[in-house]
Formats: C-alpha cells, structure tokens, sequence
C-alpha cells in the first residue's frame, strides 16, 4: 500500500523567544515491510542544524529556532510503501542489545494495580503470542480510550488506575506488563491510515514486543488489532519519551501551546 503522509506541527511561545532547540523523531524508518518512496521536512522561523541516528536507530533532526520568533511550524510531507506481514516486524536490529528492553521506566513501571488487572491471565510460559494478544485485550477491556484526560506525563499504573486513557497510555501499560512477564517490549510512534477520517489531531502509538521465532511483533491495543498496511513506523523506544515526535530545550517564551495537523490517504494508481 503507498501512503501520502503530511504532518504539521505548529507551537507558539507566549513570548518571544531568546534561544531554542528543537529535537525532532518525525521522519520514518526504513524497515521490514516498509519503505521511504519520498520524504521533506520545512521549517517557518527554525533551521535544521544536524541529523543523525538515535540508539533506537530513529531518525533524529536537531533544529535551532530564530532568535526572537514567537512560533515555529514544522511540516513533513512524503510518501511511503508498507506491506503487511501480520504486525512482524522480524529479527532484533540496533545498537541496544535485547535484555534493554526488559527495563521498565517511569512511565512503564507496573504497581499494584497493573499487577492486579493481569494476575489471572494465564502464564506466558507456553505460548508468549497467545499471553500477548491476552494481555492487549485485557488492557482495551478495562482502560476505556479516552482523550484530553490523560497527558504524556501518565504513567501505566495512573491510566489503569483511573480506568481511562489514550494510545500512548495503553501502550505504556502493554509494554509495563510484557516486561513483568520477562518479555522484551517498545514503544512505537508513528501514523495510521483511519477508515472514516483523512485528517487528524495527532500521530499514533503503539507497542511491539519479541517473540521468539518472530522476532519483533506489533501490538495496537487501543484498535485491538496488530498493526496492517495502513500504519508507518517513525520511531521506537522504551517509552514514549524515547519516540516523542517533538522535544526541545528553550530561553524565553518558555510557555508553549502546540497543535498538531495530520493528514494520511492511501495513493491510488493515478496519484502514483
């Protein structure tokens, strides 16, 4: 499936800004069942200073903002090929080693209350996919999808414990439990085609988790499903902040509002 992608995202300080950089994971990984056909970025008021590869192998630009601006807006646009091959992504690659991802974080850390929402699900012993997909349904069961209640400060064990939550925070407590159960897990952030709606209001997340014999295997809970060709892969981590989309350092005008624009269509035969 050939995708068209194209990603705006605009902040604005409250006051004009003295000095600031903007770490940027937005462009997507060349990967298993997936391909880069095209793929630009453009700035308004920042430049790009450097690129390079994360230890995730994620795509990193580092871009400084004009001195004395008082927004940036940033916009991606490209196009990219993706296969469907079941949600595999296939054999461990990278610079970190696999046992990496077996070390929760803040934000994945189960307590309590993950530990009692997965206590009957049966041992992964067996079959690991089987406990997988288990564990993807009881999280969608009990953490109903809900936006604006959660933030990217949530931690699993917070989003379990009020019942609620939003991509992001179904993947942290996924990837909080696979971990529990000896099982290497990531994060994943990127797009997903939607079946009713070409534009959006933010990017997609995910989880992946290694199965031996498969390798890396992909997890969408919040749809209930593992992801298919209408999802591209841009960056993986241990949480989110690993993948985070956007992150940065600023002087001044350190009070920010950002908005998120993205647009993702399928190309037919005439557009290609």
């Amino acid at each position: 499936m050939r995708l068209s992608i194209r990603h705006t995202t605009r902040y604005s300080f409250a006051e004009p800004v003295i000095h600031a950089l903007q770490r940027l994971r937005l462009t997507p990984k060349e990967t298993q069942g997936q391909k880069i056909v095209n793929w630009q970025m453009e700035f308004e008021n920042a430049e790009r200073e450097l690129e390079f590869d994360d230890q995730h192998f994620n795509t990193v630009t580092l871009v400084a903002v004009h001195p004395g601006v008082s927004e940036v807006v940033v916009t991606c646009h490209g196009t990219v090929d993706t296969e469907d091959n079941a949600g595999v992504i296939g054999k461990h690659s990278g610079h970190m080693p696999l046992w990496s991802f077996l070390t929760q974080t803040s934000l994945t850390k189960p307590g309590p209350k993950v530990r009692a929402m997965i206590r009957d699900l049966d041992p992964p012993e067996g079959n690991k996919l089987d406990y997988l997909h288990a564990l993807s349904a009881r999280i969608a069961e009990l953490v109903a999808y809900e936006t604006g209640k959660t933030n990217v400060d949530t931690t699993a064990e917070e989003a379990v414990g009020e019942g609620f939550g939003v991509c992001q925070d179904h993947a942290h407590i996924f990837i909080g439990a696979a971990r529990l159960a000896d099982i290497p897990a990531r994060y994943v952030s990127g797009y997903l085609m939607m079946d009713d709606r070409i534009d959006q209001q933010a990017t997609h997340a995910w989880a992946e988790a290694h199965v031996d014999g498969l390798g890396w295997v992909g997890f969408d809970i919040s749809n209930g499903i593992s992801p298919d060709p209408r999802y591209v892969r841009v960056a993986t981590g241990l949480d989110y902040r690993d993948a985070a989309p956007l992150t940065g350092i600023s002087f001044g005008g350190t009070e920010q509002k950002l908005t998120v624009d993205v647009a993702v269509e399928q190309q037919t035969m005439e557009q290609q």
